[in-house]
């Protein structure tokens, strides 16, 4: 199996470690897997399949900040407390993809350190990126002007 993203980003001992925590689940399209300001004790790696990240907004329909599709991580939450989740999330298509206790996850990143290191690493480029792609949505759809990027 080709390892990309969050898999590909953790040596292969820590992440042995990891899969053994994992069960598969799958999420019909339209679904919502979890919503905004919900308490955010799980995470998912999507195997196939897409979900969209949104964000509420007074007066308005949530926005769609990303797509993720197969390899991503989905939820990074469980990680910082308060443990809410900062954005919605809902299948676009059939979702297929390995669910994760965070609870779990995190007893085990304090016996490796290996794993803590790669994960909390990923975890962080995961939320700068998500960071950039929802404050340019935001700009794109509600600023003056937009973004101001050509894309």
């Amino acid at each position: 199996m080709t390892r990309t993203g969050v898999l590909a980003a953790i040596p292969e001992g820590p992440r042995e470690r990891l899969m053994e925590l994992s069960h598969e689940v799958s999420f019909p399209v339209e679904a919502r897997i979890f919503e905004e300001g919900g308490r955010a004790d799980r995470f998912w790696v999507i195997r196939t399949g897409s979900v969209d990240l949104d964000m509420r907004v007074p007066g308005r329909r949530a926005a769609v900040i990303e797509t993720l599709g197969a390899g991503r991580l989905l939820g990074w939450s469980w990680l910082c407390p308060p443990h809410r989740w900062h954005m919605g999330a809902e299948a676009t298509t059939p979702v297929r993809a390995w669910e994760f206790d965070a609870a779990e996850v995190l007893a085990l990143c304090e016996r490796d350190p290996l794993l803590d290191h790669a994960l909390l690493i990923y975890v962080v480029e995961v939320i700068g990126r998500r960071l950039r792609s929802a404050r340019t949505r935001l700009l794109d759809l509600y600023g003056p002007y937009g973004s101001g990027s050509a894309g």
